[in-house]
């Protein structure tokens, strides 16, 4: 309540925050600015069932299901940060060298990561649109396909292609740049409010088909979960809904801010010494290290196998047979079933510990507390220090891999009870929610106690 009285006293802040809501304003305009040629309507079936495009759809802010300019949203770039970030690994030398040279090297490290980030959208709008135009009715407006195939030899379907991912791939460079005046004159980190922002823009749909689902046709939903209901059983299986929500938030927002403190001392500081500051310290090691990372991951290389084979047989509907290999497929590749719900949680687990240990290199760090004339109690410097580090980061990465596949999972059970789809990525969308809003909390508070400070000074 105090850092709220501050932040409505403080212009400079209001400013960023007004800011900030101006460009998601413009972010969910364009999410209705359909690509020409395009009939966004024959998409909707395809985002029924699926988890990947549900993910990226969410990211998008529904521009996906609504094929809009910016359809691609943010997503490629964060792809591009995500295999730098890898790359920098002494997989290309030349990158860890950049990550080394301070300023210099990130701004040069940054601008490799928007050309590719260029590159990853434009090769993603046009295999989107070849794979979508594949499906079903097709993505273009009647009329097209006769206009593009005119003249016999004369086939324009090239230059259609290649239009849309050009436009495509500039709707991903805004989208870019709109993140940068965010970080600049915004509050946050520009990328991840965008995120948030397209999550938070799908949630009033996602509440929508819950209503309709349970509330305004509860008949339908009751033949999903289970056989003679009472009068109030959609009202009651509706609140459950939104319960599971909270329950998740709650503990979302509680077990994010967790951290395993490491103490640590310095040899060449005098306890109490006003000139040096103070001989004792910590490693603050948290509990979820990799954050929403691995449940992304999981999420898409788990969806990733059924959504390609969906473009080449079609989607299995009730009036065609499955082929035995799309349902074997689907067998290992769905969260509604055994076999794919198992492989999703190992996959989280997998990718947990990867990106952990990834982020948190327990011999640099050890070799930094070396060169700092730090060690922790009652270990000795190099090897055991790094070995202590390892067996901590390790036990604290098993709590917070739970803790992942707890959240990820505990929606894909309830909608697996409930009979709703909407729920595959509820756990992924809160995990991204309460992540930014504690870090973006947390900026707005320091803001607010450097005023005051500076009026103290003064």
């Amino acid at each position: 309540m105090e850092t709220l009285k501050k932040v409505l006293k403080n212009k400079a802040i209001l400013k960023r925050i007004g800011f900030t809501l101006l460009a998601f304003f413009i972010f969910k305009l364009l999410t209705y600015v359909t690509m020409p040629l395009i009939d966004a309507d024959k998409l909707a079936g395809l985002f029924e069932n699926s988890g990947f495009l549900g993910i990226v759809n969410s990211i998008s802010g529904d521009a996906l299901r609504n094929y809009s300019i910016i359809a691609l949203g943010i997503s490629p770039y964060i792809t591009a940060s995500i295999v730098v970030q890898l790359l920098q690994m002494d997989i290309i030398p030349v990158l860890k060298e950049w990550s080394e040279e301070g300023e210099t090297g990130r701004q040069k490290i940054s601008r490799v990561t928007r050309y590719l980030a260029i590159a990853l959208a434009f090769v993603q709008a046009l295999a989107m649109t070849f794979a979508f135009q594949s499906q079903g009715e097709g993505l273009f407006r009647s009329g097209v396909f006769d206009w593009a195939t005119a003249g016999g030899t004369r086939n324009l379907w090239f230059l259609v292609y290649f239009y849309i991912a050009v436009v495509l791939t500039a709707g991903t460079a805004f989208m870019i740049w709109l993140a940068d005046q965010i970080t600049m004159k915004g509050i946050g980190n520009g990328s991840s409010m965008l995120i948030v922002g397209g999550i938070v823009i799908s949630f009033p749909g996602t509440i929508a088909s819950l209503v309709q689902y349970y509330i305004a046709d509860p008949k339908g939903a009751m033949q999903n979960v289970y056989t003679g209901q009472g009068e109030w059983s959609g009202y009651i299986l509706f609140a459950v809904s939104i319960l599971m929500f909270i329950i998740v938030l709650v503990g979302i927002t509680y077990m994010q801010e967790a951290t395993r403190k490491i103490p640590i001392q310095y040899a060449n500081r005098p306890a109490g010494s006003k000139f040096t500051g103070k001989s004792e310290s910590n490693i603050p090691i948290k509990l979820n290290t990799a954050n929403v990372i691995p449940v992304i991951f999981a999420s898409i290389i788990l969806s990733l196998p059924t959504t390609i084979f969906n473009y080449i047989w079609g989607p299995p509907t009730s009036t065609t047979s499955v082929p035995p290999a799309q349902n074997w497929l689907l067998q290992i590749f769905s969260y509604d079933q055994p076999i794919g719900f198992f492989i999703y949680i190992v996959l989280i687990l997998v990718f947990t510990f990867f990106y952990s240990f990834i982020l948190i290199k327990p011999e640099q760090m050890a070799e930094n507390l070396q060169k700092q004339n730090a060690y922790i109690p009652g270990v000795r410097p190099g090897y055991e220090t790094e070995a202590y580090i390892t067996k901590t980061l390790f036990r604290t990465t098993l709590i917070g891999a739970m803790y992942l596949v707890v959240v990820a999972s505990l929606p894909i059970i309830t909608s697996m009870i409930l009979g709703h789809s909407y729920a595959q990525i509820g756990g992924t969308s809160l995990l991204i929610i309460v992540g930014v809003a504690l870090e973006t909390a947390k900026q707005i508070e320091t803001d607010t106690q450097e005023k005051t400070y500076a009026g103290f000074m003064r």
